[in-house]
């Protein structure tokens, strides 16, 4: 491809104006967090360059010590980050500094509040940290040189909405940023200053960062050629441990340590919510550092979107995104795994087959609930707070991890009749403990809502009897029930299915009383069926209502509402389907439509009331405006 060899202007993408206007003038209560970013990105670089280099490590002998250095020049009010790793070319900087790479979405935008605290947050977890630097800078420039090529290219802006891109000469390979500093932010050309910022937020890299020694201004009685080596050759020092934190001893680690390694590795701007660091040793070596973040990614529900750990192998660094090593309930961990039994040439294919990373992910999940299970047990509104980021996805969990199945059950959280509002805050152990005294199943109700579920006239008997129900209304709930069949010994049964058995809980007195209901409106549920037709499965007199006059009830092997849009909204046709209609006879209005005469009265009561159960099951009317019509005549006829 031919090196462009003008100067040209271009266009940020939309979203990257409305966020670089947004950090400009709203974001980053602490600024300093804009030299955190860019040595995180410059670490990558190098990391990319390094794995490279496994296969052809000529790629480092003309410059093979990997570093960052930082510089500043108080003339000039300007502050220096540069790498010599992979660098970019022009087709590079423009998709990476001239679009949102990772998101590449309007609703990226949409998330942003304004909140200052809030959209910090967010920052890092959209990949663009790049653009911190226009919190301090007025103009930043970038001169990036793509390794094993000779092109290099210079990008400048002001953050305003266009950006120029020229190609230059570089002698060496990696990327150089040049910050001109905005006038209130002139405390950032200053060695000092500088280092400070390294030392708290980036002294974790594993890459030394260097900036030049601090040296005293030569004096009169040097010689002038001492003075001249000063000026030429200044020292450079190292000014982070450049140590790998996951080999460390846990001991010789600060929280503080932990938390800003996690910032760097996920590029958030919150403290995680929970680590856990260990050394294996024995037939498998590694070292894992494993964090549970304190918010959800805005792609949390794409599962495609991109997860794994950091892995490296006798720390070298290999990839970004090691899906293998947890399974995909659990992808919103973050952190790093390093192991000494994986060959340094490692690829993905190699991963899939590798018999000691399915050993790795079985004894790394387990790490992770170990972790969500103390974390519940032993700090439950911390629990209750992760719940509400990533109860969703972990409820993903029994249909993936069969093995895992009961821990993960007893991980899970739902709303229930005994919950204080909607919240859910109940665990099926707490269900178990709560159970009547002959009671053996675990009753549950789905719903599109929360409020529909809570409202559910299915409830009715339950509330009647002092049962408890789950409340279920997350759209993953119905396919996780279709994979929990029991918990603790007691099976589940969804309440607003098939056939309701409560056996031991209903006395014989009841039971007798059931049957007698059902021979006495036999008439009744015939003339019913008559009109509704092949509307419905079938008619019968219900035992679950007390106040409501009638229901809907999805056949036992039938798929629910809720599970059926889904398939609907994914393209899937889907196998009719018809409800059971159970009525009340001790409802007046039943009691009404068994003592209606006229035929045509009693056909648009009878639809009034199936309609009306469909409403209140969550469903759609086929026909609103027939129902209306049917009312309103109904109506009329009552006011007459």
């Amino acid at each position: 491809m031919a090196v462009e060899t003008k100067k040209e202007t271009l266009g940020f993408q939309t979203e990257v104006k409305q966020l670089l206007h947004l950090m400009i003038h709203s974001l980053y209560s602490n600024r300093e967090i804009f030299l955190r970013e860019l040595i995180s990105n410059a670490s990558d670089a190098a990391d990319k360059l390094r794995y490279l280099a496994l296969k052809s490590s000529e790629l480092l002998e003309s410059d093979p010590n990997l570093e960052v250095r930082v510089d500043y020049d108080k003339d000039a009010n300007t502050v220096t980050i540069a790498d010599n790793g992979i660098g970019m070319n022009r087709d590079d900087v423009i998709t990476h500094l001239g679009t949102i790479a990772k998101s590449g979405t309007s609703d990226f935008l949409k998330t942003l509040t304004g909140d200052q605290k809030k959209d910090s947050q967010l920052i890092g977890q959209f990949g663009v940290g790049f653009y911190s630097a226009f919190i301090v800078a007025d103009k930043v420039t970038v001169e990036t040189r793509k390794v094993d090529t000779e092109e290099a290219v210079r990008w400048v802006s002001d953050g305003s909405g266009e950006f120029t891109v020229e190609p230059i000469t570089k002698d060496k390979r990696g990327t150089t940023i040049i910050l001109h500093l905005k006038p209130e932010a002139e405390e950032y050309a200053d060695g000092w200053r500088l280092r400070n910022i390294i030392r708290k937020y980036s002294d974790h890299i594993s890459m030394p960062i260097l900036m030049r020694k601090e040296e005293m201004p030569a004096t009169e009685e040097e010689d002038k050629e001492e003075k001249e080596e000063k000026d030429k050759a200044p020292e450079w020092e190292t000014v982070n441990t450049a140590k790998a934190l996951w080999t460390r001893s846990r001991s010789d680690i600060t929280d503080e340590e932990y938390n800003e390694f996690y910032k760097h590795i996920s590029h958030d701007h919150t403290d995680p919510l929970k680590w856990s660091h260990n050394r294996v040793e024995g037939k498998l070596e590694y070292n894992s550092l494993l964090y549970i973040p304190a918010k959800a990614p805005f792609d949390l529900y794409n599962r495609d979107m991109q997860k794994g750990l950091k892995l490296y192998v006798q720390r070298v660094f290999i990839m970004d995104q090691a899906e293998e090593f947890l399974p995909m309930y659990l992808r919103f961990i973050k952190g790093v795994v390093d192991s000494n039994d994986l060959s340094l040439n490692v690829s993905r294919e190699i991963l899939q087959k590798d018999p000691a990373v399915d050993s790795m992910k079985t004894a790394l999940t387990k790490r992770v609930l170990d972790m969500l299970e103390k974390l519940a047990r032993k700090e439950p509104e911390q629990y209750a707070s992760f719940w509400k980021e990533f109860g969703q996805v972990l409820k993903e969990g029994p249909a993936e991890d069969y093995a895992n199945r009961e821990r993960i059950a007893k991980l899970l959280r739902f709303s229930s009749t005994e919950s204080q509002g909607l919240e859910q805050d109940q665990s099926l152990e707490g269900y178990v403990s709560r159970m009547k005294e002959g009671q053996d199943k675990i009753y549950y109700i789905t719903a599109e809502t929360p409020k529909a579920a809570a409202n559910s006239p299915h409830l009715e008997v339950f509330r009647k009897k002092g049962l408890e129900v789950l409340l279920l209304s997350d759209r993953v709930d119905e396919w996780l029930m279709s994979h929990l069949f029991e918990f603790d010994g007691k099976s589940f049964v969804d309440i607003g299915r098939g056939d309701l058995d409560l056996g031991k809980l209903d006395s014989e007195e009841e039971k007798q009383a059931q049957e007698e209901a059902a021979k006495e409106h036999e008439d009744l549920v015939k003339r019913i069926s008559d009109v509704l037709g092949a509307d419905v499965e079938s008619v019968r007199v219900t035992h679950r209502l007390t106040d409501s006059p009638a229901c809907l009830v999805v056949g036992q092997n039938d798929m629910g509402m809720q599970m059926r849009r889904i398939m609907e909204a994914a393209g899937q046709s889907m196998p009719e389907s018809k409800p059971i209609f159970e009525i009340n006879p001790e409802h007046p209005l039943i009691g009404r439509l068994d003592k209606e005469v006229d035929e045509d009265r009693f056909a648009d009561l009878t639809r009034v009331v199936f309609d009306q159960a469909s409403l209140a099951a969550g469903g759609q009317l086929d026909d609103p405006a027939a129902y209306v019509q049917r009312l309103n005549k109904l109506l009329l006829e009552m006011a007459v």
